[in-house]
């Protein structure tokens, strides 16, 4: 699944531009469905203004192509829309969305005749927290949208259905989209809830990477993926109904780690899904022949595994997760403030709504607020402080059963954290930590954050045997970069600092 995540630092091949936004974004489908072989697109209404005429722009500008490709059967779009329980100005937008849904079928009645079907049939419902989320979509479609064509407009018989045409389809199936530690914990819950009240034919569920990682840090958000879906493989046990699961993800560790050049390796950590998402990063910041074999390798592999109902100790999880969690909260809610100032210097990707006043879009870490974990990550990254590090000295916490569990589940934990280990910028933190800096309220909260980091860098070497810091040129040039970002930043050149940022970020092939 191609997804609009704003996390490249380079442009696409058919872009001018690394600022996607607009019929940019329509032609990006089609470029990720027929020249890197995506199957999937999503379409993103959260958080952005989002064309409701995508399918119209797509069959009038590629029409050849699409005679023999049907949208809907061998590719597939997919909205996300906004929660109207969380993002309470977006309540019209949701709306809005669902109601755009069957003129997309209007559309291809034109365009392919009788064959036509519906090419867009699901949503993927962000924040999901209680089945009533997800069957309040499914009625909202079904009575404030399909229903409506009954109803009678004109005396004496005259229905909008004779005005509009005919409602197509009478149903979509809403995909969750867990974020966050406690609906996490409830998906089984929920998830079996609404199979019981709507009896589909199949579920996808969507298990989110970025956020979990935001709130709880890399190990945590990983362990908290694999509970997940080893609880959807109980509730599809127990059901017989199929569940298919999807996982959002980045290209580096902390977001998730599948990139083109580690298929293999994400396929021995996540092999368990039906889809992966294949962000901009993925498609843009790598040589395009890399992403045409990587996509097709996922299409061909996933799901390559399955998980054993058993395969993971509920109890032990949770009591992991809430250790790992803990330490990593008490350093990114201490370093916050400085991290959210920084951000203002990442580069847009995607044209979003305002993360202030009325049209906030940022996150929350207890009573702090962050920003959201692209540009979280970027941040860090760009600090020398690699965000997969934060919170590790938590392992000096686990029993010698929980950290034995810990190194089962997360396959990759030593060589993720390995892949970023030559990010750290010692010199970085050694001027952070200096007396020249002493008096910046700007970098105050991070540098009194910095010791914990220092204790998570000496786990890593001590417990994992992670050995931290360049070992190449390359790597040394890298951190090169990120010295340059910081000492131009301190020296109030933000212009400068933004043009080192963006130059790391390259380096690296992704934002955050």
């Amino acid at each position: 699944m191609s997804s609009q995540h704003p996390d490249n630092a380079s442009a696409p091949p058919w872009n001018q531009s690394p600022l996607i936004a607009g019929d940019d974004e329509v032609e990006e489908i089609y470029q990720s469905w027929f020249n890197l072989g995506c199957q999937e697109a999503m379409w993103d209404a959260e958080g952005k203004d989002v064309d409701l005429n995508v399918i119209r722009k797509l069959l009038t500008k590629h029409g050849e192509v699409f005679r023999e490709k049907l949208i809907g059967r061998d590719y597939f779009l997919t909205y996300r829309i906004p929660n109207p329980a969380v993002e309470k100005s977006d309540r019209k937008v949701f709306f809005e969305t669902l109601q755009s849904i069957p003129k997309h079928f209007d559309v291809c009645k034109v365009f392919y005749g009788d064959g036509a079907i519906p090419p867009v049939f699901e949503v993927i419902l962000p924040f999901t927290s209680s089945v009533h989320q997800m069957i309040q979509v499914v009625n909202t479609y079904r009575k404030a949208v399909v229903q409506l064509e009954d109803v009678f407009i004109d005396f004496p018989n005259v229905k909008l259905k004779d005005i509009i045409g005919e409602i197509i389809p009478d149903s979509v199936e809403v995909i969750p989209l867990f974020e966050d530690f406690e609906s996490m914990a409830n998906a089984d819950k929920i998830v079996s809830r609404y199979i019981e009240l709507t009896s589909p034919r199949y579920v996808r569920v969507f298990i989110a990477r970025s956020d979990p990682a935001l709130n709880n840090g890399l190990l945590a958000a990983t362990v908290m993926a694999k509970l997940l879906i080893a609880k959807l493989v109980k509730v599809q046990n127990s059901t017989g109904i199929e569940i298919f699961p999807i996982i959002g993800v980045g290209t580096l560790p902390f977001r998730g780690g599948l990139n083109p050049t580690n298929v293999d390796r994400f396929l021995d950590e996540y092999g368990y899904v039906a889809t992966a998402t294949v962000q901009s990063a993925f498609r843009y910041d790598y040589p395009q022949n890399l992403v045409v074999e990587a996509v097709n390798k996922l299409n061909n592999n996933l799901p390559s595994k399955s998980m054993q109902t058993d395969a993971i100790d509920e109890t032990t999880a949770l009591k992991v997760v809430e250790k790992l969690s803990k330490h990593y909260r008490m350093f990114a809610e201490a370093a916050a403030p400085t991290i959210a100032h920084l951000s203002r210097l990442v580069p847009p990707r995607r044209t979003r709504k305002l993360h202030i006043g009325a049209f906030s879009y940022g996150r929350r870490l207890g009573n702090i607020e962050l920003p959201r974990a692209i540009p979280y990550a970027c941040v860090m990254y760009s600090l020398g402080l690699p965000p997969e590090f934060v919170g590790l000295k938590a392992l000096h916490e686990l029993s010698e059963t929980e950290y034995s569990f810990l190194r089962d589940v997360y396959v990759n934990m030593r060589d993720d954290l390995t892949k970023v280990s030559s990010m750290v910028s010692f010199e970085n933190i050694n001027i952070l930590l200096s007396s020249e800096v002493e008096n910046r309220p700007d970098i105050a909260p991070i540098r009194n954050a910095l010791p914990l980091y220092v204790e998570d860098l000496e786990t890593a070497e001590n417990m994992l045997d992670v050995k931290v810091g360049p070992r190449t040129f390359s790597e040394r040039k890298y951190l090169n970069l990120v010295n340059n970002f910081l000492l131009s930043y301190l020296e109030n050149d933000t212009a400068s600092a933004a043009e080192e940022l963006l130059k790391a970020a390259r380096a690296r092939r992704c934002l955050g």
